[in-house]
């Protein structure tokens, strides 16, 4: 049983991840010590369907970590991202070194794959996971608390912010009263509310 002199977890199964790409928060409670640390290639979407596509095609049958960019509180609301965790979880069951990165929201639903989420500044403050590149390798350390891309400072510096047409996720069901809200809301860091 635990107690106050003997937790469970000295942190209560949340870290904060800071490095290069921005601040984020990951769930370690449910993951396993040997997938605390992930360094691998990220392939990089846009939308989390690009993610089940890209698995249902066979195109993430590697060590990789999926990042899922332009899901922050300005980009579209922050969806609930946890259709991301079952495919995720298959290629980490497959033997693969698997994890997540996302300036959008899990709601503990993140499970056994290690997922950096609420990251800021978000892509669509032109936060550095805009510049991330497929192929690029990023380090994903919960023991340490770093989330790294390794490309030269000065290299990285130089790359080109990339956007995305976010018009999708502006029109349609009454969304499209919501758009002064997101221009309006605060990071997620800060608790994505309307300033």
């Amino acid at each position: 049983m635990a107690t106050l002199e003997k937790p469970f977890s000295k942190d209560g199964g949340l870290k904060i991840l800071t490095g290069n790409i921005g601040r984020a928060v990951i769930k370690i409670s449910a993951v396993k010590k040997d997938h605390h640390v992930v360094e691998a290639p990220v392939k990089i979407f846009d939308t989390q369907n690009g993610i089940r596509e890209a698995f249902e095609a066979g195109e993430l049958d590697m060590d990789v970590i999926a990042v899922c960019r332009f899901q922050g509180p300005r980009s579209n609301g922050m969806p609930e991202l946890h259709k991301l965790t079952p495919p995720l979880g298959v290629l980490q069951d497959r033997g693969y070194k698997v994890a997540l990165i996302t300036d959008g929201r899990m709601s503990g639903a993140s499970g056994k794959v290690p997922a950096a989420i609420h990251l800021t500044p978000e892509a669509a403050d032109g936060g550095p996971i805009a510049k991330l590149r497929d192929g690029d390798i990023v380090r994903l350390d919960a023991v340490t608390g770093e989330l790294k891309v390794f490309v030269d400072d000065s290299d990285w510096q130089k790359r080109e912010v990339i956007t995305a047409d976010l018009s999708e996720n502006q029109f349609g069901m009454g969304v499209e009263l919501l758009s002064s809200l997101r221009t309006n809301v605060s990071t997620a860091d800060t608790g994505a509310s309307v300033l």
